[in-house]
């Protein structure tokens, strides 16, 4: 069933491709509903120029949790045809030069989809005040994961839960899990068990699509919290929803006017979101520095600027992506963006082969710069040498 064909398709993709993109006459490879168009690193604008090392720490990271087993927080493709580089990358004699060593072990594809280019937007760490007891000024809570929500083994569907990705567990089987609106109204009764409280349902709601968050309490103490599971239905984003309904134009829609228009028009806000059915569950997240990054869907902490969220059922985490566009700044304008990152996340809302969404740290600045980035870039991916 599933553990085997994934794990096939993996071996053939990552291990082979590099071999058939270079046979004369042979058709170009694919991955999904895009062609993979063989490069050379010649061809990467400012290769030469970037931080190889941040790329090749963040890519440490990840290898040590396939060296050890470590299971992903969230599943994605086997990472098997990585063991090689990862080895190598683990062992100082081995590694080299950050810059030598990407290139000795890997071989760029751009990933070229339908719409000739690829889509890259940005998400960050909030920082939030709440506090650990409910309180008048901290009502809204986040909740802990329940213990009788299942995850459907990716790649698989069981009847009746087609398009979801968990279920409940019942005594006679499974059926579809309560939705966003179902669990702020309490159908979960005691096993809504809060983890900490929030100003309100606006800020609970971007902990929600981030997927992690600190949280400074009254002491002056930060806890964090980090992604426990999900309720399984899909992500609708409320901001294409007001964009739609006309409050807000697309060009003028960003994390500040997103929060903003939801505080300023509550009703009709708390609508919106809950047409977002997917629910996410916490846990405190005690084993973090304070400088590391929450923790991505590979079971390791994120790294500003250098990790991307990857759609899971496409790609492998731990490989490399090079990033080619521009990226907004605040006040206006654009910058070249031109950058080595380690897929080491994926989100319910990235989708396809040539989707991405970089990690800018925490904090309300880096929110303000992910908020900001919603732009075609060229998505080229470093496949491992046979």
């Amino acid at each position: 069933m599933s553990g085997a064909r994934p794990g096939l398709f993996s071996f053939l993709l990552l291990g082979w491709l590099v071999v058939l993109a270079g046979r004369a006459g042979a058709d170009p490879p694919a991955v999904g509903n895009a062609r993979l168009q063989p490069l050379a690193f010649a061809d990467l604008a400012a290769w030469a120029a970037d931080d190889h090392n941040a790329a090749f720490a963040t890519f440490r990271r990840t290898c040590r949790a396939i060296a050890e087993d470590r299971p992903a927080l969230r599943t994605a493709l086997p990472g098997e045809s990585l063991r090689r580089a990862c080895t190598a990358a683990l062992d100082p004699a081995d590694a080299g030069s950050a810059n030598a060593f990407f290139e000795n072990f890997f071989a760029p594809f751009a990933v070229v989809p339908l719409s000739g280019r690829g889509f890259l937007t940005g998400y960050f760490e909030p920082e939030y005040d709440g506090s650990l007891t409910q309180t008048e000024s901290f009502p809204t809570p986040l909740l802990a994961r329940p213990d009788d929500l299942a995850n459907l083994p990716q790649g698989e569907a069981w009847p009746g839960l087609e398009g979801v990705q968990a279920a409940r567990r019942t005594a006679t089987g499974y059926e579809p899990y309560p939705d966003r609106g179902a669990i702020e109204d309490g159908v979960l009764g005691a096993r809504a068990r809060p983890v900490v409280f929030l100003r309100d349902p606006v800020d609970a709601f971007i902990v929600h699509v981030q997927g992690s968050a600190r949280i400074r309490l009254a002491d002056g103490k930060t806890v964090r919290v980090a992604y426990a599971g999900r309720n399984g239905y899909p992500f609708t984003a409320p901001g294409r929803v007001i964009v739609e309904r006309g409050h807000v134009p697309l060009d003028e829609m960003n994390l500040e006017r997103l929060t903003a228009w939801l505080r300023a028009n509550p009703e009709e806000g708390r609508e919106i979101m809950r047409l977002n059915r997917s629910y996410i569950f916490f846990r405190l997240a005690d084993e973090l520095a304070p400088d590391d990054g929450p923790i991505g869907g590979a079971g390791v902490p994120l790294s500003a600027g250098r990790s991307l969220a990857v759609d899971r059922t496409v790609w492998s985490y731990g490989l490399p992506f090079w990033i080619e566009g521009e990226a907004p700044v605040p006040g206006g304008g654009a910058e070249a963006l031109a950058r080595l990152t380690i897929a080491q996340d994926t989100g319910t809302a990235i989708t396809g082969p040539a989707r991405g969404d970089l990690f800018f740290g925490s904090g309300a600045e880096a929110g303000t710069r992910a908020g900001m980035l919603r732009h075609t870039v060229r998505f080229i991916v470093l496949l491992p040498k046979p």
